[in-house]
C-alpha cells in the first residue's frame, strides 16, 4: 500500500471564524473540535474583548477585530456567523481572498447579493456552503433516499412545523435591519432548503407572515403553502413564540409515508422515524445523531480535497428567492 508522507497525511484546514455570537462558542465550536483534520487558527469580533476571550477559550492564535487583517491571518476557510447583514461583504471579500466558505443561513439579506455572490463562486471557481444542517441527519438523508427510489409512489405533500420560543430583546433575530425578516428568514429557511432537498425546486408559495404573541419589529410567526416543479404540494409554520412545541416533518406519498418526530428543533435528541408502507407493518426507527458535526466532517474533507461540498451558492439563492416572494406577496397582501 502506497504511504503518504507525515506532512501530507497531518494536513488540517485551518479555519476563521467571523462573528462569535453563542453558536459559534456552544455549536461551531464543540463540533469543529471533533475533526482530527481542522484547527482554529483566528477569530473575528468587532468587539476586541470578545474576539481575545473566545480565542483564549478555544486556543486560536490570533484575534482581530479588522475584517482584513483577519483574512490574511494564513487562514484557509471562514465561517462566517455574524448577523445576516454581515454575510455578504464577509463572504465576498473572503471568496475575493481565495478563502474556503461555510456560511451561516440565511447567505444573504436580499437575493440581489445571493445572486452576487453566487455568480461570484461560479466564475471565480471558488468553493461555498451553507450551513443547513437538517440535510445531514441520517434520517432526512434515508427520507431523500427512499424518494429518489419511489418508494412512496408518488408524493402528494410534504408538511413540517418549526417553532421555538424567543423572547424579544437584544437579540439581533428581532432586528429588521440585521436579520433582514424574522421566523420566516431564522427558521423557515431550513424547512425551505429542506423540502428543495427532498423534492426538488419550489415554483409557488404564498402564506402569511404576523405577530401573533410578540409585537416586535419582525413577524414572530410564518406559515406557507408551497407547489414544486414536480407537482406535489408542501405546507410549513415556523414561528418565535411557541414554549411547547411538538416539531415534526411528514411526507405523504400514494404508496406510502413518512413521519420523523424530535428532529427539527432539536440539537442533539434521539430522533424517531416512521414508516408506513402498502402492504406492509409500520416500521418505527430511532436514532441520536449530532448533525452539524456530520456537516462540518463533510465540509472539512470538502475543503481539503478542494471540491464543491453539496450544499452551494445556488441553494441559498433559490432559498431567498422563495422567502422574498413571499414576503413580497404578504406586504401587497397588508397593503391592500
Amino acid at each position: 500500500m502506497l504511504k503518504l508522507p507525515k506532512s501530507i497525511k497531518r494536513k488540517k484546514v485551518l479555519w476563521g471564524i467571523a462573528g462569535l455570537g453563542s453558536f459559534a462558542e456552544t455549536g461551531f465550536m464543540p463540533a469543529l473540535n471533533l475533526l482530527s483534520r481542522a484547527r482554529l487558527l483566528s477569530v473575528f469580533s468587532h468587539d476586541d474583548h470578545r474576539a481575545k476571550a473566545f480565542a483564549d477559550k478555544f486556543g486560536a492564535l490570533h484575534h482581530f477585530d479588522d475584517f482584513d487583517s483577519f483574512l490574511n491571518s494564513g487562514i484557509e476557510a471562514v465561517y462566517i456567523a455574524g448577523t445576516n447583514a454581515s454575510h455578504f461583504e464577509q463572504a465576498k471579500k473572503a471568496l475575493l481572498a481565495g478563502k474556503f466558505v461555510l456560511c451561516e443561513k440565511p447567505i444573504t439579506n436580499t437575493s440581489a447579493e445571493a445572486e452576487e455572490l453566487h455568480k461570484l463562486a461560479s466564475e471565480k471557481g471558488r468553493i461555498f456552503t451553507i450551513n443547513y444542517t437538517y440535510r445531514y441527519h441520517p434520517f432526512i438523508q434515508k427520507a431523500k433516499d427512499l424518494l429518489d427510489n419511489q418508494k412512496l409512489g408518488k408524493v402528494l405533500s410534504i408538511r413540517a412545523n418549526f417553532n421555538v420560543d424567543l423572547l424579544p430583546g437584544s437579540n439581533f433575530r428581532y432586528n429588521r435591519e440585521l436579520a433582514g425578516g424574522g421566523a420566516l428568514r431564522d427558521l423557515g429557511t431550513h424547512l425551505i432548503d429542506s423540502f428543495r432537498y427532498l423534492l426538488g425546486e419550489i415554483t409557488e408559495i404564498s402564506g402569511y407572515l404576523d405577530n401573533v404573541v410578540y409585537k416586535a419589529d419582525v413577524e414572530d410567526f410564518a406559515t406557507a403553502v408551497v407547489k414544486f416543479e414536480n407537482g406535489s404540494y408542501g405546507n410549513f409554520t415556523v414561528s418565535y413564540s411557541s414554549k411547547k412545541a411538538i416539531n415534526s416533518l411528514e411526507i405523504t406519498g400514494h404508496k406510502g409515508s413518512l413521519r420523523i418526530d424530535s428532529l427539527i428543533g432539536m440539537r442533539y435528541s434521539s430522533s424517531k422515524l416512521t414508516l408506513s408502507f402498502e402492504g406492509e407493518a409500520q416500521k418505527v426507527f430511532r436514532k441520536r445523531a449530532n448533525k452539524l458535526y456530520r456537516l462540518l466532517r463533510d465540509v472539512n474533507n470538502s475543503f481539503l480535497k478542494h471540491t464543491q461540498p453539496p450544499i452551494n451558492s445556488f441553494d441559498g439563492l433559490a432559498n431567498m428567492r422563495v422567502m422574498e416572494e413571499l414576503e413580497q406577496k404578504c406586504k401587497l397582501q397588508k397593503n391592500s
